[in-house]
């Protein structure tokens, strides 16, 4: 809606309720809840239903007669999507919707730090208020399940702790801009493949303890205003109109007032899409990718069927007052909200924010003392691989976005080394595509040269170089990163491992980065000097990985994801729990979760199953020496069960002294898992349930104090749908990863 048109309408309203003095929903000063009160009743049946669903891509009708705006979606969640056509998937032409480009959530979850989620949340979400969006589609917390999942570089990791801690800050960084955080996608949603028609078989316990922990702290503690619905099934049940998780868990369990949003095109029944807990539907009679007639509409599931089955008895308007005090509340908490906030767009502060994040997710992975880098006037640097060169802001999804300017690694590292010849080799062509959605990167990376001669010419030019960088990994090509596709294997495409391994054998002291969103295979870590991983950095990735090379931030970045040495080592052993198996008489897909709660390094510790790099990994130019772990209770009497709304109060602390012994400033991740005592119910060896980021000058010692609540030590027993804790002596684990532990601590569950 255009501003004359608001303003004219706004007029209307007024105007048509002065004999009842001004109406209350507009006025600023009552609270969210009164007004939603106060508007409700004036609604016809009519003007709710047209509430519930799109009127374009990316919009859902308001109410003019009484100055009630629409409401407008955008995509991240790493930055605002560049507008599209209202009815038209196509990129709408703008010259002015190049946004800041943020790291991937990958990258933010592996900084392992709430005040960098925090600063992200709030810069994306002043970028998205600026360019007048209500509603950003993002953050993902789909749990990593298998490092096969395509989308894994939207999502947070394989463990439900970090996801949701680092998920509330977040959705409180994006709403404090008055614009709703829909996070995504609820729920199990864990592959690409056949994603429309999976009917994930999940039992109860496995879903509270692995898949819904992250959404819950979204929701109990973040606060999030909206929730997107998955594509796939669970239960047999669609997760758009899913009774089970929208109405019971969701909104019933943990109290949720927002709205729940499905994915573009993932409503699918008419009867459904009004009992079954959905409020907002998007993109149906479209299969997401595609254009669609604007009269179709009309045709939604919760458009011209639900005034059908109103008028004719079918349905009654219960569930539609619902949804539409739930979408008032979404207006008055965002564009009506009583404090108006205005954002901002491609700021220097977005830019270094950006740089910041991608920065301190940089993981180090290895490091014989050849890093950090350093390059004498006069020196050569040689890079060789071609995601040094190759812009990844394009393509990917729905995460496809434009930006004013991406900075590649090898123009970061010329700029760090301007006194230096630093020499570029392709190594090896990947992919030549530079466009995506009608955005375009610019770059030309068409190649004549045959695999033999790329391979030639990067030997060749390592010759007298002082350093030798190969940077390759992933792109968001399919069957890579990317929305809609999962990847065939964990093994690196184009042929790299072989040209690393044959690098390592003729280059003396060989640095490897890996630019990926999700885990790869590194068959060759133990014949390098140093192994990186990097990100989908945004605008300024170039800058962060330089950053940490050169030495000009200490890598402080932990893994969010265990690093395998074969897919073949993972829990998912058959085709039943991966991709899944069509059985006779059903009509869709069924994938079954047979692993239970045994997800990454649940599964690799408990089965003592070695890794290339396990979760929470990472090293610092600096050292760290841990304390004793100490609890500030050795016994505790919090055995036995409690309800899906209690245990949230802290039971026990748990302190150790970190000393930074080297001689860089750098920060450390402390990292707390629990081991449970021997029972009847098999459980991991070890979970994550507290971890500190503590930043220590050289010399200085620090103290991490991690609180553990009930339900840190209690497993969710179905039969009874209660959480329950386990008597005996539990193992406190401290440490600096899920394998490396440096001290312990025991304490006593009566």
């Amino acid at each position: 809606m255009k501003p004359l048109h608001i303003l004219l309408a706004c007029l209307v309203a007024i105007a048509a309720c002065t004999n009842n003095g001004t109406p209350v929903y507009l006025d600023p000063s009552k609270s969210v809840e009164e007004r939603v009160a106060d508007a409700l009743p004036r609604l016809s049946i009519e003007e709710k239903v047209a509430m519930t669903h799109a009127q374009s891509k990316f919009s859902s009708r308001g109410v003019p007669r009484l100055g009630i705006p629409e409401v407008w979606c955008t995509d991240g969640p790493h930055g605002i999507r560049p507008e599209v056509l209202w009815d038209d998937w196509s990129q709408a032409g703008w010259s002015n919707d190049s946004c800041t480009a943020f790291p991937a959530l990958s990258c933010l979850a592996a900084t392992w730090d709430k005040e960098m989620s925090l600063l992200f949340g709030r810069s994306i979400g002043q970028e998205a208020r600026y360019r007048k969006k209500d509603v950003l589609l993002g953050p993902g917390v789909n749990i990593c399940r298998t490092p096969l999942g395509g989308r894994s570089f939207e999502y947070m990791g394989e463990d439900p702790y970090l996801a949701g801690q680092m998920v509330v800050p977040y959705v409180k960084g994006v709403q404090e801009n008055g614009v709703a955080a829909c996070v995504k996608h609820f729920a199990v949603n864990n592959q690409e493949v056949r994603r429309t028609a999976t009917n994930s078989v999940v039992d109860e316990r496995t879903l509270y303890e692995i898949y819904l922990p992250a959404f819950e702290a979204a929701v109990k503690e973040g606060g999030a205003w909206a929730i997107m619905g998955s594509y796939n099934l669970w239960n047999g049940e669609f997760n758009c109109h899913n009774h089970r998780l929208l109405n019971d868990i969701l909104k019933g369990e943990w109290g949720f007032d927002g709205v729940v949003i499905s994915d573009w095109g993932g409503c699918r029944d008419d009867d459904d899409a009004i009992t079954g807990g959905l409020d907002m539907e998007f993109g149906t009679w479209t299969d997401g990718l595609h254009g669609a007639p604007s009269d179709s509409y009309n045709n939604y599931h919760l458009a011209n069927p639900y005034l059908q089955r109103i008028a004719d008895g079918r349905a009654g308007t219960r569930e539609l007052d619902d949804k539409a005090s739930r979408i008032l509340r979404l207006i008055f908490r965002t564009s009506m909200a009583s404090e108006r906030h205005y954002g901002s767009f491609n700021s220097p502060e977005h830019y270094e924010a950006a740089r910041r994040i991608a920065a301190a997710g940089t993981v180090l992975l290895k490091n014989d003392g050849v890093l950090p880098l350093s390059i004498p006037d006069g020196g050569k640097l040689v890079v060789i691989g071609e995601n040094a060169i190759k812009k990844m802001v394009v393509g990917g999804g729905s995460s496809n976005l434009k930006t004013k300017y991406e900075i590649t690694p090898l123009e970061a590292l010329q700029e760090a080394f301007p006194n230096a010849q630093v020499v570029w080799e392709r190594g090896y062509v990947g992919s030549t595509e530079t466009s995506f959605d009608r955005v375009d990167t610019g770059e030309d990376l068409s190649e004549s040269r045959p695999a033999g001669q790329l391979l030639a010419d990067a030997i060749k030019a390592t010759e007298g170089a002082d350093a030798v960088i190969f940077i390759g990994g992933l792109n968001k090509s399919a069957n890579q990163d990317n929305e809609g596709t999962d990847k065939l294997d964990i093994t690196l495409p184009y042929g790299q491992d072989a040209i690393i391994e044959t690098l390592a054998g003729v280059v003396p002291h060989l640095i490897v980065v890996n630019i990926s969103g999700s885990p790869v295979a590194m068959p060759w870590a133990d014949k390098v000097d140093a192994v990186v991983q990097g990100w989908y950095g945004g605008s300024e990735t170039g800058h962060a990985l330089a950053d940490v090379l050169t030495g000009a931030v200490n890598p402080s970045g932990k893994l969010p994801f265990t690093l395998p040495r074969s897919l073949a080592d993972g829990p998912l052993k058959t085709e039943r729990q991966y991709p899944g198996i069509q059985e006779e008489g059903e009509q869709w897909w069924q994938e079954y979760y047979d692993e239970g709660v045994f997800v990454g390094y649940r599964w690799y510790s408990s089965k003592d199953i070695p890794v290339c790099f396990p979760f929470g990994h990472g090293l610092s130019y600096t050292k760290f020496e841990y304390g004793p772990a100490k609890a500030s209770k050795s016994t505790l009497s919090c055995a036995g069960s409690f309800g899906v709304n209690e245990g949230t109060e802290t039971v026990l602390k748990v302190s150790t002294d970190v000393r930074n012994s080297g001689e860089r400033d750098g920060a450390e991740v402390v990292q707390l898992y629990l081991m449970p005592p021997a029972g009847d119910v098999e459980r991991p060896v070890r979970e994550l349930k507290g971890f500190e980021k503590l930043t220590l000058n050289a010399g200085q010692t620090g103290r991490a104090v991690m609180e553990l609540p009930r339900r840190a030590f209690a497993r969710f027993d179905a039969d009874s749908h209660r959480w329950v804790v386990d008597s005996g002596t539990w193992t406190i684990l401290v440490g600096s990863s899920s394998e490396d532990i440096r001290s312990t601590a025991e304490i006593k569950i009566n």
